[in-house]
Order: structure tokens, then C-alpha cells, then sequence
């Protein structure tokens, strides 16, 4: 067989009769699949490019890649099988398959033990979609994405998740309370928006609630999230978390005033944004604030109510 390659078409190893991924996981092996077909050969240009410079050790190479290729294959599709056995034993029901706080803590686990030439946020795309896929082997997930958002969406969701683009906030935030939609993708707020665009003013539990942030794995340079997921659940915690709450306050009161009361009641805010009017503002805290936390009965002039989190961003280029 020497100078004669596989067809990318061939089966993978571990797919046969015996032993497979479909049978490891109890699934019943289907024919047809190619499992047990002869794999397709032919013939390897390298054995008669004058370019390549040691013919043989190439050939080694590539017989290597396509033997981690089959194991890789093999993996995917144990997990594929592990997703598809629990969506048919009701093992996740509604809500309960889409856990952001889960998926930080593998995506966490992931980088901390990276190592080699392979970038980070390569490794973070790849487990991204495998997420998104399981995600939609296991529930009718589908995503509103506000404009400019999309992409965003698209790399933490995967790729062939449902997306749902919507003209505004307010639409996003509608198609969620509805039901039209799993989650929502809504561009991070700003200082000094207009009240029409600071979508985050009008939240309150039990209603939608932020429960992640886009992108998890930072760009070089990037401190703040770009968007924001929000779901008709809350956020699950995660060792490291950034809890928000919003607040309004009187007129002339001082921002630095408002930053205080939230250090004083053991809350001092990471960042601190207001609307264009002054009225509303929305601090961002360490850790998570659950609704009867006692630490917001001093801010009760403020109304202060939290409104979710997200578990916090791995910056890349930068072990996690």
C-alpha cells in the first residue's frame, strides 16, 4: 500500500461492526454509513513531486495525521451518541440543557490544561461548536440576535444553531418573553446611552436575565464584553463570576455618592454606567447577587435589583 493514500471520504477506525462508537454508547449500528466499506485509495503526488523533499517521512506523516484524525472522529462521535442518549432519556428537560455556567467551567478546564502551538482561541472555537451541537441535539435551541451581534452569536453558538437577527433590544427582549427563542444576544451596555437603547433598564426578576458574556475568551486588549446573553432563567454560578445590578437614582446625586453606597453594602462595583438622563445605572459587582441577598437592603434607596451575570471572560494569550 506503500504511495497510496486514503480517500477523506473513508470511514474512520472505531466505526466498524465491532466496537464503534454507535455500539460503545448503545445505539444500534446502522449500514450504510460506510462504517465497513474498504477505505479508497489513490495515488500520492508526493512520490513524484521533485518539490517535496523527503517523500517517505511525508507519507509517515500523513498516515499519522489520518490515524489521530480517525481517533479524533471516533471521540466526536462517542459524544455525539452521549448528547443523543440523553435528549431520548428526557435527562434535560426545557431550560436545563443551555447551563452557561457548565460551559465556562469546561471551556476554564480546557485552557488551563492547553498547551503547544495550537492558538486559544482556536481550542475555544472548537469546543464552542461542539457545545452549540449538543446543545441542539438536546433541546429546540435557537438564538435573537440584535444587529451587529450576530457573529458573536454564530462563534458561541455554533454555527448551525437558529438565528433569529432582530432590529432592536426591544425586539430580542420580546421574541425571548415569548418563547420564540431560547436566548438573547444584546450589545453590552455603554455609558450615556439614550433610555430607548439602555435595554438593561427595564429588568427585573422574574423576567429575562443576563446569564453570560460574548465573547468568553477575550481578544488581546479587551476588557469589556461586547454583548450579552440573556435567558428566562439565571445565571448559574461559577467560581468566578461578575453579578449586575441596576439602580436608579435622584436627581443630583453624585455618581461617586451611588459608588459608595454600593461599597459600603459590600458591593463596590468593578464598573459603573448610567443612561443619558442620569436616571438609571447599572453596576457591575464580583459575584453573583441573588434577589434576597442582604447586602441590598442599604441600597433599597436606589432600588437596587439584580438582573443576572455572567460567568467572567478568559483573556486569550494568557493561561486561564
Amino acid at each position: 500500500m506503500a504511495g497510496r493514500i486514503r480517500s477523506p471520504a473513508a470511514g474512520g477506525q472505531g466505526c466498524g461492526r465491532h466496537g464503534g462508537p454507535f455500539e460503545s454508547a448503545g445505539l444500534p449500528w446502522r449500514p450504510g454509513t460506510g462504517a465497513l466499506d474498504p477505505p479508497e485509495t489513490m495515488p500520492d503526488p508526493a512520490l513524484t513531486d521533485p518539490s517535496v523533499v523527503n517523500p517517505a517521512a511525508l507519507l509517515a506523516a500523513r498516515a499519522e495525521f489520518d490515524a489521530i484524525d480517525d481517533a479524533v472522529h471516533d471521540l466526536l462521535m462517542r459524544r455525539a451518541a452521549l448528547s443523543a442518549t440523553l435528549a431520548a432519556q428526557g435527562m434535560k428537560a426545557g431550560g436545563a440543557s443551555f447551563r452557561p455556567g457548565r460551559e465556562a467551567m469546561i471551556l476554564r478546564r480546557l485552557l488551563g490544561r492547553h498547551a503547544g502551538p495550537m492558538p486559544r482561541a482556536a481550542l475555544a472555537r472548537l469546543w464552542r461548536e461542539l457545545i452549540g451541537t449538543s446543545l441542539r441535539q438536546q433541546s429546540d435551541f435557537s438564538v435573537a440576535a440584535v444587529a451587529g451581534t450576530e457573529m458573536l452569536a454564530r462563534g458561541h453558538f455554533g454555527l448551525e444553531t437558529p438565528l433569529r437577527p432582530q432590529a432592536t433590544p426591544a425586539a430580542a427582549l420580546a421574541a425571548l418573553e415569548a418563547g420564540e427563542c431560547s436566548v438573547a444576544v444584546l450589545p453590552s451596555p455603554a455609558d450615556g446611552e439614550a433610555p430607548e437603547a439602555a435595554w438593561w433598564a427595564g429588568l427585573d426578576a422574574p423576567g429575562p436575565q443576563v446569564v453570560a458574556a460574548l465573547p468568553f475568551l477575550m481578544r488581546p486588549g479587551q476588557s469589556v464584553p461586547s454583548a450579552l446573553v440573556l435567558a428566562r432563567f439565571g445565571a448559574d454560578a461559577t467560581p468566578r463570576d461578575r453579578g449586575l445590578l441596576r439602580l436608579e437614582r435622584a436627581p443630583g446625586t453624585a455618581r461617586d455618592a451611588v459608588a459608595a453606597a454600593l461599597a459600603a453594602a459590600g458591593l463596590p462595583p468593578r464598573r459603573l454606567l448610567a443612561s443619558a438622563d442620569g436616571r438609571r445605572m447599572l453596576a457591575e459587582v464580583e459575584g453573583l447577587v441573588a434577589p434576597g441577598d442582604p447586602r441590598l437592603a442599604p441600597l433599597a434607596p436606589f432600588r437596587a435589583a439584580p438582573i443576572g451575570g455572567y460567568a467572567e471572560p478568559e483573556p486569550d494569550g494568557a493561561p486561564a
